[in-house]
């Protein structure tokens, strides 16, 4: 399990060894952003891989999801501020893939992609992979929750999306492993939550969010929303990217990755943001709010990650 970063995670760690065998106590209050983000990370991880040293029964543990109830509670209350501050008009359901359009263009945060195309060192490159392998290297599972929640239409274009995310059924190129080989290729870690340890709080809370939107029925059009504007918003940084690593030597398995999300997320741009968001807004006119709210929360999140590298780096943005 991760090292803990407080009292509150702590708590979770001595929970999840026992699950309750030898009671600890009750869950302390979070000290720092940093503790309340890495408890709630270990919390949604007992439903992905889990941990070599949590108890098997730990992920229902009663008290452990009252816990993640209410950590998760708490992020969607500080992501929907963060939402209502930007004041977003609410479509039509026809207009949701033109609103999610021009949600993207409108978007003005810093470009990590930029500064690794012209700017960034081998140091810089090498933090960011560190900071998105605890995401990359479970790409695509945290929307896979979605699928059984979704109307048909809706659902069978998220499964085209997501058969191109695993590699078509060829395990050598599913996305999160063509990651890992990618992390090898430059000397990095590729085993499974390798960096998690060393992630930033924005790193954490982007995962957190994600993984809070797929776990939710209620929350699948933000999800979605979420879906759309990621890949909306990955084909051009994605070749970017492929560029600054061959300007600092870091060819091979990793260009590869990024080569391969420059022509699939063209692709699954329209396809996330119409056939997906599109008829799920039309056929459920009760989520067009929620998907523009994902849309935003994952723009902004990914804004807050580049802001505070660019800040550790001493990188005017």
């Amino acid at each position: 399990m991760p090292k803990p970063r407080g009292p509150l995670s702590e708590w979770v760690v001595a929970r999840l060894a026992d699950s309750g065998a030898h009671p600890v106590g009750a869950a302390p209050l979070a000290h720092v952003t940093d503790d309340e983000a890495i408890a709630l990370w270990s919390l949604h991880e007992l439903s992905y891989r889990g941990f070599e040293d949590a108890s098997d029964d730990a992920e229902r543990d009663p008290e452990v999801l009252v816990v993640r109830h209410g950590l998760e509670r708490a992020l969607e209350q500080r992501l929907r501020a963060r939402w209502d501050h930007a004041g977003t008009d609410v479509p039509e359901p026809a207009g949701v893939p033109d609103a999610l359009e021009a949600l993207v263009a409108a978007d003005d945060g810093p470009s990590l992609a930029d500064h690794v195309r012209r700017r960034a060192d081998t140091d810089q490159v090498l933090e960011m992979l560190r900071q998105r392998s605890v995401y990359q290297l479970k790409e695509a599972d945290p929307t896979t929750w979605v699928v059984p929640r979704l109307p048909t239409r809706a659902k069978a274009a998220l499964m085209e999306l997501q058969f191109d995310e695993y590699g078509g059924g060829n395990p050598n190129r599913l996305h999160a492993h063509l990651f890992a080989k990618g992390l090898e290729s430059v000397g990095l870690r590729s085993e499974y939550g390798a960096y998690v340890d060393d992630a930033l709080p924005e790193t954490l809370e982007l995962n957190n969010a994600l993984s809070m939107f797929g776990m939710q029925r209620r929350l699948r059009g933000a999800a979605m929303g979420h879906l759309a504007a990621f890949e909306m918003t990955s084909s051009i940084p994605a070749r970017k990217i492929a560029q600054g690593l061959g300007r600092l030597g870091l060819e091979g398995a990793m260009v590869g990755y990024y080569d391969e999300h420059v022509e699939a997320d063209a692709v699954h741009e329209q396809l996330a943001a119409r056939d997906i968001c599109g008829t799920l807004a039309e056929d459920e006119p009760d989520q067009v709010g929620e998907i523009l709210f994902g849309a935003f929360t994952c723009l902004d999140l990914e804004s807050r990650v580049a802001t505070a590298l660019f800040d550790a780096w001493g990188v005017e943005r």
